[in-house]
C-alpha cells in the first residue's frame, strides 16, 4: 500500500490507521502504547520525512504546549503581573517588532510565488508534492518558516497584556493566535504544498499590509493620518476568508488529487474566520459610521437651533426698536 496514494485518499488511510490502532489495544489494552502505535503509523502512513528531524515537528506535543503557555500567560500570569503596574510604552520594541514583521511577511509572500503559485500552481487543484527536488524542498522550507512565524506572532498579545490593552485581546484574537500554530505544524508536517498553501499565501499578503499599520501606528501621534485605511484592512481580511471558502468548496466539488477531509477542514475554519471578522467588522465600523451619522445629525441640528434663535434675537431688536417713540421735531 503506497503511503502518498492512500494519503490522497485520506477515507482508506485513516481507516487503515483506526484498524491496526483498534487490534493493537484489543491486543493488550494498553492505552499508553495505543497512543503510541497510533502516533507512529501516523506518522509513517501519511507524515512528511522531510519534516521529521526539524525543532518542534516529531510530535506535536510541544506546539500545543506553547499554545497552552500562552494561553495561561494572557489569560492569567500576564493580567497579575501587569495588575498594580502602569502600563509599558514599548515603543522601540513595536516599531522593530512590526517592522520585522513586516519584512518577514513580505519575504514568505515572494518565496510562495516563487516556491509555486508563480510558477505554475494551479488555483483549481494543486496536489501537494513530496519529491525532494528544489522547488518541493523550497515550498516545505517555507512552510517550516510560516509555522516558526506564527509562533512568533504570540508576542502581539504579550505586548497588549504589557501595555494594558485589555480591550484588543478579543475572543478573535485568542481563537486567531491559538489556532494558527497548530494549523501550521499539521501543514509542515503533513502537507508542505499544494492547495493548502493558498491560504497563506493570501494571508502574508495580508500581514505585510497589517503590521506596516501596526509599525505605523507605534511611531506616535504625527503619523496618525496615515492610518485612515484600517477599515479597507479588516474587509481585506474578509475577502481573503471569501477567496478561501469558494477554493476549499471548488476543490470539494471536483476529483482533485488532494485529501478531502483536510479540504473540508480548510473549509470549516475559513467559514469560523469569516464569520468572527464580519460581527468584529459589524460591530466596530456599523457603530461607528451610526455614531457618526448621529453626530453629524446632531451638530446639524444644533446649528440649525442656533440659527433660529439668532433669527429670533435679530426680530425681536427690530421689534424693540420699532417700538420706541419717535422724538417730536422741534
Amino acid at each position: 500500500m503506497d503511503v502518498r496514494d492512500n494519503f490522497t485518499d485520506f477515507t482508506l488511510a485513516s481507516n487503515y490507521i483506526m484498524q491496526l490502532a483498534i487490534d493493537e489495544y484489543q491486543a493488550d489494552r494498553n492505552w499508553t502504547r495505543l497512543i503510541d502505535r497510533y502516533w507512529n503509523l501516523v506518522e509513517d502512513l501519511i507524515g512528511d520525512p522531510r519534516a521529521k528531524q526539524l525543532p518542534f515537528m516529531d510530535n506535536p506535543l510541544p506546539t500545543v504546549g506553547m499554545v497552552l503557555t500562552y494561553l495561561a500567560w494572557v489569560l492569567i500570569i500576564g493580567p497579575t503581573y501587569m495588575r498594580d503596574r502602569k502600563p509599558m510604552q514599548l515603543t522601540n520594541t513595536l516599531f522593530y517588532y512590526n517592522l520585522g514583521q513586516v519584512l518577514l511577511s513580505a519575504y514568505m509572500f515572494y518565496e510562495h510565488l516563487m516556491a509555486g503559485w508563480a510558477r505554475g500552481y494551479s488555483l483549481t487543484c494543486q496536489p501537494v508534492d513530496y519529491s525532494d527536488d528544489q522547488l518541493s524542498r523550497r515550498m516545505f522550507n517555507l512552510c517550516y518558516i510560516y509555522y516558526l512565524s506564527k509562533l512568533s506572532e504570540f508576542a502581539d498579545t504579550v505586548f497588549f497584556v504589557l501595555r494594558k490593552k485589555k480591550s484588543q485581546i478579543s475572543y478573535l484574537h485568542l481563537y486567531h493566535h491559538s489556532l494558527t500554530p497548530i494549523e501550521a505544524w499539521i501543514l509542515t508536517k503533513f502537507l508542505a504544498g499544494g492547495n493548502a498553501t493558498l491560504p497563506n499565501i493570501i494571508n502574508n499578503f495580508v500581514h505585510t499590509l497589517m503590521y506596516l499599520y501596526y509599525m505605523l501606528s507605534a511611531m506616535g501621534p504625527r503619523y496618525q493620518k496615515y492610518l485612515f485605511w484600517k477599515q479597507f484592512l479588516t474587509e481585506l481580511q474578509i475577502a481573503q476568508f471569501v477567496i478561501c471558502i469558494g477554493h476549499a468548496i471548488n476543490a470539494l466539488l471536483t476529483d482533485c488529487a488532494f485529501p478531502k477531509f483536510i479540504t473540508f477542514l480548510l473549509l470549516c475554519n475559513a467559514s469560523i474566520f469569516f464569520v468572527l471578522f464580519m460581527n468584529f467588522y459589524l460591530e466596530n465600523y456599523r457603530k461607528q459610521a451610526t455614531a457618526k451619522a448621529a453626530q453629524q445629525e446632531a451638530t446639524a441640528l444644533a446649528a440649525s437651533c442656533q440659527q433660529e434663535h439668532q433669527q429670533q434675537q435679530q426680530q425681536q431688536q427690530v421689534v424693540s426698536v420699532e417700538s420706541l417713540p419717535l422724538k417730536k421735531q422741534q
